[in-house]
Formats: structure tokens, C-alpha cells, sequence
């Protein structure tokens, strides 16, 4: 079902302690109910982290990085991902030498559809549903402010959305999202000639 989306904010929250911690957004929607973001939940294999959108009436949607790679993260990151919504996978595809913020955007495909992820700057993004014969599609803009326990996601939305629409939008709140920025593709380069080198040497 297509609804429009009340404007409505999500509120940094943190649990437990060093061994068992939690922590992400929560906020209710009007439209949707009541909403949890955990990012990260606690971790069962040193080589998989994991953020878990659910609540209300959102699909329980979540986003893995799994490999070496993960054990020093707090958040994954858009490489080797499994991204999925429901009891659906989302198939991900990114430009990682994009040199402009649209190039460097993830474009993905759920239920039929086409959606692409951008960057606004370090704390904000967009997500967009494409138009089709039969709907003139969604953007769903999420941004963060504030600092310490008084963070929060502002979510707005242009068009009318599912509930799938939403959650593709806010998961990605929990998602190490640098390597969609200047700066971050900047980072990402030259950690990869720096591995590349570093292989070359063995």
C-alpha cells in the first residue's frame, strides 16, 4: 500500500555494556508505527556484522558485510553486502571509480523495482524509487544531526511510499555509507593501491 509519509525524526540510542552492546535510532512514523534500527546487533562470528531495521509495519530488513575485513568495524560498509528486505534479496551494484557523487551512487532492484542510493554530504543521503508506467516513484531523504545522546535522523519523503520504500530508505542509516562521498572515494582509492602494493610484495 502507497501512502504519504509524515515527516518524522529518529533518536540515537545505546545499551548494555563492551561485551553485550547495543546501539542505533528509534522513532515512531505515523504511517508506519513504531521503528528500531540496531547498528550493529551484538555479533556471533568475528567475521560478520550485521544492521537489523524492524518495527511496525516495515519488513524486518537487514544489512551484512561478512569477511576479514569486518573485525575491526563498527558499522558495514557496501562491500562484500547482503542487503535484505523481508524474505527478499536486494541485488546491489556500484560505480567504485565513479569520480561524481551521482556516478559513485549504489543502484539496487526490490520487488520490480529500481531504486539508487547518493550521498548528500558525510551525514545525509537519498534514496529514490524510479518512476514507471504506473508510478511516479519516491525519494526518501534521511539526515543526520545533533551530537552525543541528542543525535537524531530526520526522514522525510516526496511521493508516495510502501513500507519497503522506507525501509530501503532508513537501513542504510546503519551502513558505513563514506565510500559514496569525495572524500570517503578519495579514502577507499588509496587503501586499495596501498593492498594491491602490499599483496604485490609476497
Amino acid at each position: 500500500m502507497h501512502t504519504d509519509v509524515t515527516p518524522f525524526a529518529l533518536q540515537a540510542w545505546k545499551e548494555g555494556n563492551r561485551h553485550h552492546y547495543s546501539a542505533g535510532w528509534k522513532g515512531v512514523s505515523p504511517e508506519f508505527g513504531e521503528i528500531v534500527l540496531t547498528c550493529p546487533l551484538p555479533r556471533t562470528t568475528p567475521e560478520s556484522i550485521v544492521s537489523e531495521l524492524r518495527g511496525g509495519l516495515l519488513p524486518t530488513t537487514s544489512f551484512e558485510a561478512r569477511g576479514i575485513h569486518t573485525e575491526g568495524l563498527t558499522l558495514p560498509t557496501l562491500n562484500r553486502s547482503t542487503l535484505r528486505v523481508g524474505d527478499r534479496m536486494v541485488y546491489l551494484d556500484r560505480n567504485r571509480f565513479g569520480a561524481a557523487l551521482a556516478q559513485r551512487a549504489v543502484t539496487m532492484r526490490y520487488a520490480g523495482d529500481r531504486y539508487r542510493l547518493a550521498a548528500l554530504d558525510k551525514h545525509g543521503y537519498v534514496l529514490t524509487r524510479e518512476a514507471d508506467d504506473e508510478d511516479p516513484g519516491v525519494t526518501i531523504t534521511v539526515r543526520e544531526s545533533g551530537r552525543g545522546r541528542n543525535r537524531r535522523l530526520s526522514v522525510q519523503a516526496a511521493g508516495r511510499a510502501e513500507g519497503g520504500d522506507l525501509a530501503l530508505g532508513l537501513i542504510f542509516a546503519g551502513v558505513d555509507r563514506s565510500a559514496l562521498t569525495r572524500i570517503g572515494a578519495v579514502k577507499a582509492g588509496i587503501s586499495r593501491v596501498t593492498h594491491f602494493w602490499t599483496e604485490s610484495q609476497y
